[in-house]
């Protein structure tokens, strides 16, 4: 029997995929470019997996289910104004929970219609408004244009929520991946500098963190829909050389924060098998350090975005529904 003891800097093989998803990740990955650069981003905006049709109002008001429309808020100091998609329940007399969402993309892809349908689902279970916010992206906009656009545009929804029919003790911060990291960004800008009262954060598979060294970004180096390469490819478009160096904000990777007191209750998940595992886990664990609430589901054989990808997945159903009661819970406590 041998007596030797693993490195804990050794991995071991990516877990496994859930069998359903398998052939979801196989299709999309033979899609991905095998490596790509910031100075390449443009050319992969315009490729098959930087791009995704655009959903016209009246598609994404669903039959008169939501009343679609714009604002253009003002943007940061010294920055263009900005533009605030909002999906507005039709009819609602009271004022409605609002979901402030912050597209994918890594801050280097997407727009904000970008996955409407699936944070629309989300919205219509619970009741909520969603305002999608359009912010600038890296390279051409680097760190700290993003966050300050979306802090910008919350800002602006929380000080207009008359108009918008919005219950200002009920909005939420919500956004997958890239989208993720600068909704719990934003929690941490609202807490440090006395701005919305956020009632939660919904992290979905976030990204929070730019060193990139944690095991699952090892283990899965090579293997993901958004493989490490990318990862790195977005930290460098977003902070240059200053990736992975000591200087960086938590303002635009969360996991640099060494206060995570004081934020609103977090709603965090990520697939077993993907690179942000263990950020995301780290994250929701200092929370937890730090006197805070927070949800935490790793998803056996999910890769990022397994839930977007194949939703019809019985993994990527269990997903949705826990989010579902999630976010239902919090916002019935905050309406008590």
């Amino acid at each position: 029997m041998s007596t030797k003891t693993a490195s804990a800097d050794q991995v071991g093989p990516p877990p496994p995929y859930d069998p359903e998803l398998a052939g979801a990740e196989a299709a999309f990955a033979a899609m991905m470019p095998p490596s790509t650069t910031p100075d390449l981003v443009s050319a992969f905006r315009s490729g098959p997996t930087g791009t995704a049709p655009v959903m016209s109002d009246d598609e994404l008001g669903r039959d008169g289910e939501f009343q679609v429309f714009e604002r253009t808020a003002p943007g940061p100091a010294g920055a263009p104004d900005i533009t605030l998609l909002i999906c507005r329940p039709a009819g609602a007399e009271a004022p409605t929970p609002a979901i402030y969402y912050t597209h994918g993309g890594g801050s280097i892809l997407g727009d904000r219609r970008t996955n409407m349908p699936d944070i629309l689902d989300l919205a219509s279970s619970v009741g909520a408004a969603v305002v999608s916010v359009e912010y600038r992206l890296a390279p051409e906009h680097p760190h700290p244009a993003q966050v300050e656009d979306c802090y910008a545009g919350l800002l602006w929804v929380a000080a207009n929520t008359a108009e918008l029919n919005i219950d200002p003790d009920r909005i939420i911060v919500a956004g997958p991946s890239g989208g993720g990291g600068l909704a719990a960004a934003m929690a941490l800008l609202a807490r440090d500098r006395g701005g919305p009262a956020l009632v939660g954060q919904m992290l979905q598979m976030p990204m929070l963190d730019d060193r990139g060294d944690t095991p699952s970004a090892r283990q899965m180096a090579s293997q993901d829909s958004w493989i490490n390469t990318l990862s790195v490819t977005a930290w460098t478009s977003l902070l240059g050389d200053a990736r992975g160096g000591p200087d960086v904000s938590p303002y635009i990777a969360p996991a640099r924060a060494t206060d995570l007191s004081g934020l609103p209750p977090a709603f965090v998940y990520v697939g077993s098998a993907e690179s942000f595992r263990d950020e995301d886990v780290a994250y929701a664990s200092a929370i937890w350090r730090a006197g805070g609430q927070a949800e935490l589901h790793v998803w056996s054989g999910g890769f990022h975005g397994f839930d977007f990808m194949a939703p019809q997945a019985a993994v990527s159903q269990a997903a949705k529904a826990a989010r579902t009661s999630w976010m239902r819970r919090i916002l019935n406590t905050a309406a008590s």
